[in-house]
């Protein structure tokens, strides 16, 4: 699964990169993205902050979020929930990084997963938009996962899809809804262009948020 993540560039930069205009208020750079929080998202419409944890319009609670903060790609077309937002209602979410933890003697490490060379990519992610008894909307989504490959596969029996610079726009195309076009874009990140570090034990408080997070472990403790 992926459970946090870094999204450490400015507006401008993400604007640039994704060339959308943000819609409304930019919270800033998020060295420590958890389930709940708003983060930038990427639609074919533009782009807009949206909770993280996907809240269907049926759900009771939006505490249904906690376990739909990531959908497991084999299966979206299995699940009721997802087919609809597979065809229509994409989205890609940038980031950074994303961390994981391996458990060892001394207890659980955090690694930090990254791509080499790049500070910006996507995420393939879905959306749903959710109205309450008193009429305000709110948005939500999901990141879609995949087996590991190479890198993450010693930490973590999944990952987040990453999706190459060249398939964003076709993951976001509304004119592309082909469910079997569509997954093929969900496949583990070529792991010769990733790479990983562990970090410090702070990420595990979403109350720490900065630079320091992402700093190899061995300058943590140095």
């Amino acid at each position: 699964m992926c459970g946090r993540f870094s999204q450490i560039k400015s507006q401008q930069d993400l604007e640039k990169y994704f060339g959308r205009q943000m819609k409304a208020r930019f919270r800033g750079p998020n060295y420590n993205v958890a389930p709940t929080q708003y983060v930038p998202v990427v639609t074919a419409e533009g782009m807009e902050e949206m909770r993280w944890g996907l809240v269907p319009q049926w759900a009771k609670s939006l505490n249904v979020g906690y376990s739909m903060i990531n959908a497991v790609g084999e299966t979206l077309t299995e699940k009721v929930t997802y087919k609809r937002p597979l065809k229509y209602q994409r989205c890609v979410v940038p980031a950074s990084g994303f961390y994981e933890w391996m458990g060892t003697p001394a207890g659980k490490i955090p690694y930090y997963f990254h791509l080499r060379g790049r500070e910006i990519f996507g995420f393939a992610g879905l959306w749903v938009s959710r109205k309450d008894s008193e009429g305000v909307v709110m948005k939500s989504f999901t990141i879609i996962t995949s087996k590991p490959n190479s890198v993450v596969e010693p930490i973590h029996n999944r990952m987040p899809v990453i999706l190459r610079q060249e398939d964003e726009a076709v993951w976001l195309d509304p004119e592309v809804t082909d469910e079997v076009d569509l997954l093929s874009l969900c496949q583990p990140y070529d792991a010769a262009d990733m790479t990983k570090y562990p970090v410090g034990k702070a990420v595990g408080n979403v109350r720490n948020n900065g630079p320091d997070l992402i700093v190899p472990q061995e300058q943590v403790l140095g």
